[in-house]
């Protein structure tokens, strides 16, 4: 009789990246961050339609695995500012390199 095996757990970075690509914002957030956008407010605007609450997930979601940090200033209205982590910077360029070999216009299937 035949025992079944399982493929062991999957490394720390790939656990990563399944719980951050598939998420709705989760490409555009280190985007526009890498892109200058670094103020709540500015990057909800750069965003349109895409719900507060979802956005503010997936900030507390990327800064959760090292992908944003998260910088309060201690002045007088509070201020914050996202920027990208040297690890977020290469998961946004590896992101890009992935977009760039897709074929233009290019759609998947689930199941395939």
């Amino acid at each position: 009789m035949r025992t079944k095996t399982f493929p062991r757990e999957p490394p720390a970075a790939a656990r990563m990246v399944e719980e951050i690509v598939g998420c709705k914002g989760s490409r555009a957030v280190p985007d526009r961050v890498r892109h200058g956008v670094h103020r709540p407010g500015t990057l909800e605007a750069s965003l349109a339609g895409l719900p507060t609450e979802v956005l503010n997930g997936r900030v507390r979601r990327l800064a959760r695995v090292g992908i944003l940090e998260r910088i309060a200033y201690p002045e007088a209205p509070p201020r914050v500012e996202d920027t990208l982590t040297p690890s977020g910077g290469r998961f946004a360029r590896e992101l890009d390199g992935i977009a760039a070999r897709e074929p233009c216009g290019a759609t998947t299937r689930r199941g395939d």
